[in-house]
């Protein structure tokens, strides 16, 4: 594809004198003919002549590029043109829409043939998802600049735009930095553990439970059981991505609304870090109508990216949960004690009843915590600032049902052995690595 160059269109206006002065003159109009028709050459021979300037130049993109939600990434691109050099060439990319780029173009030079040269675009992504990169345009004058010579180039990438963590990080960092048995601070050890470690001789003091009766009668002398700290245990992240997960909430120090799924995601996420830094397997379970994931607990930084890549894509369904289903796909897949944490929703009365019918045959073998997200404005009636219109005192009153319903809730589930927690938005990272840390000091695994 070829466009006429500003040097082109200069040209152009100075053939309106010639025309003119041809109008007065029967011999100036002959001159202005030849002249005419050897600019008309001339362009017509500088655009034939440059169609094969870009013959051999060679693009080539990264098969995969990994960037981060609102964060400035790069795609580096690589250039090599094997016949000739270029004082001037530009380039651009067709990018999403929901990836800003920081420049339209990108202007640079070949100054040596048979040489690679690299191009690192700056891009800015606004959703997380999996985006296509199909093509590179190119851009050079011609021979003699009248013209602009465009081509477009095919290459390949895979633009993966994952969640940001780095806002999240900040708000429970302090929570499990590698600086200690847990973390940022020292944990004082609430149970004695429950793994099986030896037998030793007996010590005042031992209490009658750790006394093992069978091979202190053999001995003829007491002999106690020593457990240690188990600390390969399983963590599983329960995530729903039904119905109610497609509602908008804030991210927290920006003005940007997502879907509580996302902010789930990022939620996981953060705890997959926090089990790794305590040598903790994690593991995931994703559903909607229907259980559509399930990843083995492991550890190690494959094993994140697994469970990222799994994620990021991640969409919210349009049918309500199946809770059964569910429980009979974990009871069928989990067969160790494990903690599962879900991060569900159920402030909708029917998914909660169908919720607690479900939730007790997990109960009775897994540690199970669920959490969501606090409704907007449920919070006890005289809790807060004054109701000051007629419509402050009804939304009020309605805070107050939605939030009696659900401290309701939580009492059914507690005498069925599941905690319940209501997390702020603001704080969801911070308050599942809580959670987690708090059941680790306690082995209640």
């Amino acid at each position: 594809m070829i466009v006429p160059s500003n040097r082109l269109l200069l040209v152009s206006a100075l053939l309106i004198p010639v025309a003119l002065t041809a109008a007065f003159s029967p011999t100036a109009f002959q001159i202005g003919l030849i002249g005419l028709a050897v600019v008309l050459l001339i362009v017509v021979f500088d655009a034939l002549g440059s169609t094969r300037l870009l013959a051999g130049l060679q693009i080539t993109s990264p098969e995969i590029v990994r960037l981060s939600k609102r964060l400035i990434g790069k795609i580096e691109l690589k250039v090599n043109s094997p016949k000739r050099a270029f004082k001037t060439i530009r380039f651009g990319l067709p990018l999403p829409p929901s990836i800003k780029a920081g420049q339209d173009d990108f202007l640079m030079q070949l100054p040596k043939k048979e040489q690679w040269y690299q191009l690192a675009w700056s891009v800015e992504p606004q959703e997380c998802g999996k985006f296509l990169l199909q093509q590179c345009c190119v851009e050079i004058p011609s021979v003699l600049g009248l013209w602009q010579m465009r081509r477009n180039f095919t290459v390949s990438s895979e633009l993966r735009v994952y969640p940001n963590l780095r806002r999240e990080r900040k708000s429970a960092a302090a929570l499990f930095l590698n600086r200690g048995d847990y973390g940022g601070h020292l944990w004082r050890q609430v149970s004695k553990g429950r793994e099986f470690e030896k037998l030793r001789e007996y010590i005042p003091g031992d209490t009658y439970q750790d006394i093992h009766w069978k091979t202190t009668a053999k001995r003829q002398h007491p002999v106690t059981k020593v457990y240690q700290i188990e600390k390969t245990q399983e963590i599983y992240v329960v995530l729903d991505s039904s119905r109610l997960s497609s509602r908008k909430v804030g991210v927290p120090g920006t003005d940007e609304k997502v879907t509580m799924l996302e902010r789930y995601i990022s939620s996981a996420l953060m705890l997959a870090v926090a089990a790794e830094s305590q040598g903790d397997l994690f593991g995931l379970i994703e559903f909607g109508a229907k259980p559509n994931l399930f990843l083995k607990a492991a550890r190690g930084k494959t094993h994140f990216d697994t469970c990222r890549n799994a994620l990021y894509t991640l969409l919210p369904e349009e049918g309500s949960p199946d809770f059964e289903e569910l429980v009979s796909f974990i009871r069928t897949r989990l067969r160790k004690r494990a903690l599962l944490v879900f991060l569900t929703s159920l402030d909708d009365a029917a998914e909660a009843e169908r919720f607690t019918q479900s939730i007790s045959l997990l109960s009775r073998h897994h540690l199970t915590v669920v959490n969501m997200l606090s409704p907007d404005g449920a919070a006890p009636l005289f809790e807060g600032e004054f109701a000051h219109t007629m419509n402050d005192l009804y939304a009020r009153l309605g805070g107050h049902i939605a939030w009696r319903k659900l401290h309701e809730l939580d009492l059914h589930l507690r005498t069925l052995g599941v905690q319940f927690n209501l997390l702020d938005n603001e704080h969801l990272s911070a308050g599942l690595v809580s959670q987690y840390m708090k059941i680790k000091q306690r082995q209640l695994i």
